[in-house]
């Protein structure tokens, strides 16, 4: 194995405020430019298409997300497998789980894909799609499933560096891909008039061209895997941990997702511009909670290693750490959220009742910003330990036994409406909190996978 020292991060030794900035900004910009790279199609689509592009494009991304769930549960799998390897100095059984990682999410992705283009019209209409945004949310669908590889290889990809510590290369490579997704949708949204089409196939062709270029780059650069057909193999005691990490997270992703269609199917009821407005008001929840996100997937990469490592003291300091830099982001957003609503919103759309639809679902749910760094980093370490079905009970629930349930009460029952569909938020958040502070109080989190633990 090629052991290439420029790939590689020890996140066991130095000072822990200093390693977990320095780990999570290129992490954080990574997932800044991916929710850019998402909310390009929605905001070209918004301001050279109708009502009826924005909720198709809306309704497609979020089946799409759905479909990734999988990528991303087996790629946490294997991210925290790396982890823990890496930092216990097993750089054998490294090279080995990322061969088996990047093999199996390949043949993953076109299980999904295979599923999703010919069950994606009755999945719309699962959701309640209004008719008039249907066709374009059937044409967004169907055309970003089919890029469903490209999406699964580059959180593979992406996933083994992190595991060793590398944040800045995922970062590189994603800042390409959202550059070209821009442009593709300016030209084919904005000058031929392709509406959902133009975005659903700017996003495939950029994220192709994405792992294309990262894999020539690192093959060349002398990484661990080479990316020859040869090297495509699975080993199969690997498999069976990234699938015992990796299934428990693709559960919790799919139940998250369920929970969200959920939320959409009961904001569709509402019309086609409440609809469009919750799409979009959804993307700055999105931009809103990624400090957090990114924070937490950090303290998941440094507890992974320093758990491996036997630094328990250390790990539980990064989560400490990690909630502290959260909140010193979270607690400004939530203020702007309140106080600047409508002109946030105004940003997002020029359609006077999507703007006034978004302002009363933003206001409600962005009290979730207070609670999330907790929730996020309180995973973070419970995911660095490889417990990933404790992770899958507390995403259970937070996202089917408390959002979904209180999103129909505040709604309906108490007459809320859309408020009360965003107040679901913070009160799930509020219940995994307790659930996680019950789990960390025992000690358990201080067992790792790869010992058996």
């Amino acid at each position: 194995m090629n052991d290439n020292k420029k790939f590689q991060n020890d996140l066991t030794q130095g000072g822990v405020a200093n390693r977990l900035v320095r780990f999570s900004a290129p992490f954080l910009l990574s997932m800044l430019i991916q929710q850019l790279y998402n909310m390009a199609d929605l905001l070209i689509v918004s301001h050279f298409s109708g009502e009826a592009s924005v909720s198709g494009v809306n309704n497609g991304g979020q089946l799409t997300f759905l479909a990734t769930a999988m990528a991303i549960g087996l790629s946490v799998g294997g991210t925290i497998l790396i982890g823990q390897y890496f930092g216990a100095k097993m750089m054998d059984d490294v090279q080995k789980t990322a061969s088996t990682m990047l093999t199996s999410l390949l043949f993953a992705s076109v299980l999904m894909t295979a599923l999703f283009l010919p069950l994606g019209g009755l999945f719309l209409r699962a959701l309640r799609v209004p008719e008039a945004g249907f066709g374009e949310a059937r044409v967004y669908l169907n055309i970003c499933v089919c890029g469903l590889p490209f999406i699964f290889l580059y959180n593979a990809i992406s996933g083994i560096l992190r595991g060793m510590g590398d944040s800045k290369r995922p970062l590189i490579f994603v800042a390409g891909a959202c550059c070209a997704n821009v442009f593709l949708d300016l030209l084919l949204v904005a000058v031929f008039h392709m509406d959902a089409a133009g975005a659903a196939i700017a996003t495939v062709v950029s994220q192709a061209g994405s792992v294309v270029v990262s894999a020539v780059y690192l093959a060349r650069s002398g990484f661990m895997f080479d990316f020859k057909r040869k090297s495509f193999v699975i080993h199969r005691d690997k498999l069976k941990l990234i699938l015992r990490l990796g299934i428990p997270a693709s559960i919790s992703q799919v139940a998250v997702n369920l929970s969200f269609l959920l939320m959409s199917a009961l904001v569709n009821g509402y019309g086609l511009s409440v609809s469009a407005a919750a799409g979009l008001a959804g993307r700055f929840n999105g931009f809103a909670i990624m400090p957090a996100q990114a924070v937490s997937n950090s303290v998941s990469m440094m507890s992974a290693q320093n758990l491996g490592a036997d630094r328990h003291d250390r790990a539980i300091h990064t989560m400490r750490v990690g909630i502290l830099l959260s909140l010193a982001v979270g607690i400004p957003v939530f203020a702007a959220a309140q106080l600047f609503t409508t002109q946030i919103m105004g940003v997002l759309s020029t359609v006077p009742d999507v703007i006034a639809a978004g302002a009363v679902y933003m206001r409600a749910f962005s009290w979730d910003y207070l609670l999330v760094p907790f929730v996020f980093c309180f995973v973070g370490l419970v995911n660095g330990a490889g417990h990933a079905n404790v992770t899958l009970l507390n995403t259970f629930i937070s996202s089917v036994g408390l959002r979904v349930p209180a999103a129909l009460l505040l709604s309906r029952v108490f007459g809320l409406g859309l408020s009360g569909v965003g107040l679901a938020a913070p009160a799930a958040s509020a219940g995994a909190l307790i659930f996680l502070l019950l789990y960390l109080s025992t000690g358990r989190w201080r067992s790792v996978v790869i010992r058996g633990e």
